[in-house]
């Protein structure tokens, strides 16, 4: 794993509205690396939605190429990674305009993305032994409303580094719908 060091706390702004990007500080040295992964008074300062986590989970995923998603959860989620990196890919899936539009980017512990709900997210692990962090706010419940959208859906393009043949997924991401059979996710 190569971690960028020597970033400052920032924030970009992407095509999908309210999907934000910030590159993170990493502080290294003999020992290993520390970072403040979420700190709500900068993160607040730079643009991030006070947007009130109660639940952090995590997602450990043993080999490269495990591939997970594309759902577009009822709430929001602030994702990082603890350990390894991922490509990452997110669709948006809300009724209007940006209906379909696609952003994706490579996460590592110096980067970390906020997700509005409604937008679908989706992973794939770079390395071995990868954690996938994210906060949420609201707790997870068997009965919330997802949407979502087949990892191969050709109409978005994903361009996966590793080909989804000789990824490992669920069977379950596997048969999602595809964008012409999605009914967008409604707020």
């Amino acid at each position: 794993m190569v971690i960028e060091y020597g970033k400052t706390l920032s924030v970009l702004e992407t095509p999908i509205p309210g999907v934000l990007v910030f590159e993170l500080p990493v502080h290294g040295d003999n020992r290993g690396w520390f970072k403040e992964n979420w700190q709500r008074e900068k993160m607040l300062a730079i643009g991030l939605p006070d947007f009130g986590p109660v639940q952090n989970n995590i997602s450990f995923n043993r080999s490269a190429g495990t591939t997970r998603g594309i759902h577009a959860e009822p709430w929001d989620k602030y994702i990082s990674v603890a350990n390894g990196s991922v490509f990452g890919a997110w669709v948006d899936l809300r009724a209007g305009d940006t209906f379909g539009q696609v952003y994706t980017t490579r996460i590592d512990p110096s980067r970390s993305i906020f997700i509005p709900r409604g937008v679908g997210n989706a992973f794939q692990t770079l390395e071995e032994n990868t954690a996938y962090s994210y906060l949420v706010n609201d707790h997870w419940r068997a009965d919330a409303q997802y949407t979502f959208l087949n990892l191969a859906d050709d109409t978005v393009r994903i361009a996966w580094p590793i080909p989804l043949e000789a990824a490992e997924m669920s069977e379950k991401d596997r048969s999602h719908p595809y964008l012409a059979d999605v009914v967008p996710f409604s707020l």
